[in-house]
Parts: C-alpha cells; sequence; structure tokens
C-alpha cells in the first residue's frame, strides 16, 4: 500500500451504499438535509447512527509533519466509548458493504488510506436499534471530538471537523465532495440513524481532519 492511496472513485457517487448488519440497509444518495440539533441515540436494526449538524464546518488545519499513512487496523472514538476493529471492504456493484459483524468497521480499501496526503479515507460501520453496532451513537459526536486511528504503520490522531445527517437516499447531491479523493488527506465515518421499527430513515456522515502537531 502506497502511502498516497488509491484514488479511484467511489461509486456511491452515482449510487449508494448498502450496509448489512441484522439486515440490509441501503444507503440511497441524493441531496443533503441537514438538522439543527442532534436527534435521540435511538434505533436502527442494523443500520447506523445519527448526528447533529453543527456550525459551518472549521478551516482544515494546517499540519506541520506528516502523519504516518498505513492501512486501518482499528478506530478508537473516546467520547463513544468506542474500540472497533477495522477490516478492508470493497464496492462491488457501487455498492459498499461493510462486515456482517456490527462490532467491525469497514475501510474502502480502493480508496485513500489514513494519513495519506489526498484524499477521503472511508470507514463505514453499523448501527443496531437494540445495541451493538460500532457506530450506534454517531450522531452525538461533536467538532474538536478526537478520533484515533492506528494503522499498520502507526497512530493517527484526528479531530471532527463537521456531523451531518442525510434523508435516506439523499447523499448523491453531496458525494463527490463527501468521498473525494482530491481533497487533503482526512477520515470520513458513515452509518445510519432513525429506524422507524422498519428501516433507517437517514445516513450520518462524520468528516475528521489530522490533528496539527502541539508546539
Amino acid at each position: 500500500m502506497t502511502t498516497t492511496g488509491r484514488r479511484r472513485p467511489l461509486g456511491v457517487a452515482a449510487a449508494g451504499l448498502v450496509l448489512a448488519a441484522v439486515g440490509a440497509v441501503a444507503w440511497w444518495a441524493q441531496s443533503p438535509v441537514e438538522r439543527a440539533a442532534p436527534t435521540s441515540a435511538g434505533g436502527a436494526a442494523a443500520g447506523h447512527a445519527s448526528v447533529s449538524a453543527g456550525a459551518a464546518p472549521a478551516p482544515e488545519p494546517v499540519v506541520a509533519r506528516r502523519v504516518p499513512a498505513g492501512s486501518p487496523r482499528r478506530v478508537v472514538i473516546p467520547a463513544l466509548h468506542v474500540d472497533a476493529p477495522v477490516v478492508p471492504v470493497h464496492a462491488p456493484g457501487r455498492t459498499l458493504v461493510p462486515p456482517s459483524d456490527p462490532g467491525r468497521l469497514g475501510w474502502w480499501a480502493d480508496g485513500a488510506v489514513p494519513g495519506a496526503r489526498r484524499g477521503s479515507a472511508l470507514v463505514a460501520g453499523h448501527t443496531v436499534h437494540t445495541g451493538g453496532g460500532a457506530l450506534d451513537d454517531l450522531e452525538t459526536l461533536r467538532r474538536g471530538d478526537p478520533v484515533v486511528v492506528h494503522t499498520d504503520r502507526g497512530v493517527i490522531h484526528y479531530v471532527v471537523r463537521q456531523v451531518r445527517v442525510y434523508a435516506k437516499g439523499r447523499i448523491a447531491a453531496d458525494a463527490r465532495r463527501l468521498f473525494s479523493q482530491r481533497v487533503p488527506g482526512r477520515l470520513v465515518l458513515l452509518t445510519c440513524e432513525d429506524w422507524n421499527g422498519v428501516r433507517y430513515l437517514s445516513n450520518v456522515v462524520v468528516t475528521a481532519t489530522p490533528r496539527a502537531p502541539e508546539r
């Protein structure tokens, strides 16, 4: 794996993601709907979490030195008490399918690696309405919260810059920006939210950038 990561365009920009957990959950992409306040962390049978939309995203930090780039092995989110293993996944037929185990996360191995100079390192996971999903409470993250990625080459510290909730099937209009492989290196976390007893109604997208080194 090179430090620049792979940059094959992610098909979800035109189609969507299917996240299978206790059942199959489809993430269709269209235009985004942002919430003014977070929703409760309730429900999804095997999908993903909800998010609170904050103010405009903070400016990208200036990183004085390169962080080690490598394939992710674990993602730690202290605010959510999450320490989850990560495995590489692909998107056959433009469908991204995370691991069937809701306690594991899936890294899109055809995109950027964490720590790469450019590109979005995309990590998706499930939310389970009865609990047990790695990203059950992703929507409760706030700007400034830390996310730590353990790779096969070291540890990368990220800071949450934006948390958004999209109505189901409304990511496509923003997909090129959300999953861009041309932006400065960053981490993008994805899950589902808003279980209505039958299916998930929303998707959560969290964007994080490498933490600037302390002076």
